[in-house]
């Protein structure tokens, strides 16, 4: 008896200990999804990200049995079977008897689907997304149960039949129609192919999630699973404690099942001052990463406004409106916004149609646009995060972990002081 109690106490206890660490991993996933902010698809920089758009592809599958088009899609056909066999069995006079056992069951008797990368499209861009590894959700497209002499059950199913068919299928597809919106969250990073980012799998990546559900539901289920595994965990620990005064030898008391659960929220205790602090500490890194990303698309503009100058010096040197040009480039390259140049270079090149027909200029035009739109999210996705930050320094009781640690807000992103040093541009 005593052996019997000791296993059952250890199997309380790792049970405990299971449910503590799977309550802590849906408290930390949950930190980290309420604390990354939305990003858009022009400013989706290398690390962490979250993503909302809608999921398209150039050459889009078109489903099996739905026959939509799909950036993604599985079907499967199931068909219904009653078998009949003997069973053998002893009755309660010790008589061996055979009976007649009727089976019932659904085998799958066809399946396929098409899966590749697709892009996710909001109102900026695109981002390229391979699904590969990742917790993916999708939608149920089509379902339909049909009989024999539907002429679905031949059309898109095998036309042989499984042993003991009852003449009933079932036709299942999922996948995600383009154009479905989607919540991605996972981590970016530069693509091998072209200068532009993307999200796959990553084994340093915290979270890999497809799903056409909002952030906020998946928040949800994971502040669930906290509360319902930290519930299994502590009824786990009143049992170990029960269990070890039992093998005491002891009567049964409320002591037992008191202690086992003291214990338990003590570790529990430590498991959330852990999982406070890991949260507040990859905040602060995210907070600093986004600080640098706003450097590198300034040194991107550096190096884009003396190639964009040289370009338009090279055709029109002496013409007045590609002087005043020239005038408004070096202004920018000292920190002006590009928001005004974009509207001379367009003047400038109807004036002058040999410079509108060289691509380099057309290239260089867009991509000062392009940059100057970058710096202002990369501006907003750093005051996102820092506000993220600042927050659960002041919330209660994060901030107390805060205050031990001596964490200090980041101050948020001002206009005015904000300049780079100027370049130097000589004519």
């Amino acid at each position: 008896m005593p052996q019997d109690a000791a296993g059952i106490g250890l199997l309380a206890l790792g049970g405990s200990a299971g449910c503590l660490l799977l309550a802590l991993n849906a408290g930390r996933k949950r930190r980290l999804l309420d604390d990354t902010p939305i990003s858009k698809a022009l400013g989706v920089f290398v690390g962490e990200v979250e993503l909302e758009g809608v999921c398209v592809r150039r050459e889009p599958f078109t489903s099996y049995l739905a026959e939509k088009p799909c950036v993604l899609y599985s079907w499967s056909v199931s068909e219904h079977w009653r078998r009949t066999r003997q069973e053998t069995y002893t009755d309660d006079k010790g008589n061996t008897r055979t009976r007649t056992v009727v089976d019932t069951g659904w085998e799958t008797v066809a399946s396929g689907g098409e899966s590749a990368g697709f892009y996710l499209q909001d109102d900026t861009g695109y981002v390229w997304v391979d699904p590969r590894g990742a917790d993916l959700e999708t939608n149920t497209i089509f379902d339909c149960d049909v009989d024999e002499d539907d002429p679905l059950y031949y059309q898109k199913g095998p036309s042989g039949a499984v042993y003991g068919s009852t003449g009933r299928r079932s036709f299942s597809e999922h996948g995600l129609v383009v154009g479905t919106q989607l919540f991605v969250r996972g981590r970016a990073s530069e693509r091998p192919d072209v200068v532009a980012a993307q999200i796959k799998h990553e084994d340093k990546a915290d979270m890999f999630i497809i799903t056409p559900r909002k952030e906020k539901d998946i928040s949800e289920g994971k502040a669930s699973a906290y509360v319902l595994w930290n519930l299994v965990g502590f009824l786990c620990s009143l049992g170990f404690g029960a269990v070890i005064v039992a093998a005491g030898g002891h009567q049964p008391t409320p002591i037992g099942p008191f202690i086992g659960g003291l214990l338990y929220l003590v570790a529990l205790g430590f498991g959330w001052v852990w999982m406070v602090f890991n949260s507040i500490v990859g905040l602060r890194n995210r907070v600093r990463q986004a600080q640098s990303l706003i450097d590198i698309q300034l040194k991107r503009r550096s190096d884009l406004i003396p190639r964009l100058v040289e370009c338009v010096k090279g055709f029109r040197a002496h013409e007045a409106s590609v002087q005043t040009l020239v005038a408004a480039l070096r202004a920018q390259a000292a920190g002006g916004p590009a928001s005004a140049v974009a509207p001379m270079l367009v003047a400038v090149a109807e004036r002058y149609p040999d410079i509108r027909a060289q691509e380099s200029f057309d290239e260089l035009r867009k991509n000062l646009v392009e940059t100057e739109d970058r710096i202002a999210l990369a501006r907003a996705y750093y005051n996102n995060i820092a506000t993220f930050y600042n927050t659960r320094l002041e919330r209660v009781p994060d901030r107390y972990v805060a205050d031990i640690l001596k964490m200090q807000p980041e101050s948020l992103f001002q206009a005015e002081g904000f300049e780079r040093q100027a370049q130097k541009i000589a004519f």
